[in-house]
């Protein structure tokens, strides 16, 4: 297996020190927009790098992808940049006949006039639109592959073959207990997805009435995660589980909740209210002249690189699935998880644990692809293949999951 990875930040970067363990696949060109970052990357791998090359390329430039696809002769496209070059590169992949992963779908867009009732466009509604392409093309397109979504689906398939016999409800639940030292604000994964999937309508589903939207922030719970993290109050969010896991797991019920904390949705709620979420450049006047910056992009200029801060970071994230229903006719609750120690990422690899826990996953498919362990052709989500040999690969890595009677 040839790989070209897009994208050589945070999560790129890992996805290189994980792969580089790894034996399953002959070559990974490493490219992004900032070539000394790229070469970074695959610098950090030392000798484990021989099978690894740095090249510059404009995510936004399909035809320039395409073209960097066929000089490496790779096979699949992986994507590690943030949503908004979900697009270009998935439409790359498909005019280059390569498969093609992502972490992050294709962005929404609310509803025009009732976007806290209706859904406008979802999540991942512009790549489901070409599946029949995929599949007349005969290639994959496995999208959200990361840890939420990725290995989340992959719980809620596994809940469905091996635990239940009946799903009243499946809902992600992500908590931490996080902290960095110095800052009183900075958070752990990209700031321009984190606003954007914080801020936009969350989506809900249910059978019968399919998928709606409530208002940010909606139906606050506390939930007891695991391993000394402890109870953590989560709200909706917009996340692409909702939106996948209802095309191939039968439950009545589907959500995403994520633990936020007061101060950060204060925040976030901060920046709405003052237009710095907004990604439509405005006019700035600078020393050079007016420039056109896009607000959100001055955000996340303001803040810390999340990659850059596992040194200053302490604690634990975690990961998992919450699934309701029954078995041989009796009430059952579980919660699926994976829990990653900071420190315990930073000794071993280098990246801080959310980074870290997001690589890993995608690392796994390509595996479980190229052994043809995993096999298809279309758009599908990761809950449309066999779960067990995805989660014994995890534990293989050196990374197990758990499962919790509730």
């Amino acid at each position: 297996m040839r790989v070209l990875l897009v994208g050589a930040g945070g999560v790129g970067t890992a996805i290189t020190r994980i792969a580089a363990r790894r034996s399953f696949f002959d070559y990974l060109a490493v490219a992004d927009y900032d070539l000394a970052r790229a070469e970074a990357a695959v610098a950090a791998l030392g000798e484990a790098g021989t099978r690894f090359s740095a090249h510059r390329v404009d995510a936004s430039d399909e035809a320039a992808v395409a073209a960097l696809l066929a000089e490496q002769r790779c096979d699949v496209l992986l994507n590690a940049t943030d949503p908004r070059f979900v697009l270009p590169l998935f439409n790359a992949a498909l005019a280059a006949g390569t498969h093609y992963l992502d972490m992050a779908m294709s962005l929404s867009a609310p509803h025009p006039d009732r976007p806290y009732e209706l859904c406008g466009v979802k999540l991942g509604d512009a790549q489901f639109e070409r599946a029949a392409q995929w599949e007349k093309a005969g290639r994959l397109a496995l999208v959200g592959i990361g840890v939420e979504p990725g290995l989340s689906d992959v719980f809620a398939r596994y809940a469905a073959d091996e635990l239940f016999d009946d799903i009243e409800e499946i809902g992600i639940r992500d908590g931490a207990n996080l902290t960095v030292d110095g800052y009183d604000f900075a958070p752990s994964f990209n700031i321009w997805t984190t606003i954007e999937e914080c801020l936009n309508p969350p989506v809900v589903y249910e059978a019968g009435r399919g998928w709606f939207t409530t208002e940010p922030f909606s139906e606050p719970e506390v939930f007891d995660f695991p391993e000394g993290i402890g109870p953590v109050e989560c709200v909706n969010v917009e996340h692409e589980e909702v939106l996948l896991v209802p095309r191939w797991v039968e439950a009545r019920r589907v959500t995403f909740k994520y633990g936020l904390g007061d101060d950060f949705i204060s925040k976030l709620k901060t920046l709405h209210a003052l237009g710095l979420d907004s990604t439509t450049p405005v006019t700035v006047q600078t020393d050079l002249g007016p420039a056109r910056v896009s607000p959100r992009d001055v955000v996340a200029a303001c803040l810390p690189d999340p990659a850059t801060l596992g040194d200053r970071m302490h604690g634990k994230t975690c990961a998992g699935t919450w699934v309701k229903g029954t078995r041989n006719g009796k009430p059952r609750e579980v919660y699926l998880y994976h829990v990653v120690d900071n420190q315990w990422s930073m000794r071993e690899y280098g990246s801080q644990a959310v980074v870290w826990q997001t690589a890993i996953n995608p690392v796994i498919a390509l595996e479980l692809l190229a052994n043809g362990t995993w096999t298809g052709t279309g758009v599908i989500g990761p809950e449309a293949l066999p779960p067990r040999p995805y989660l014994d690969l995890l534990t293989e890595y050196g990374s197990p999951w758990a499962l919790r009677e509730q």
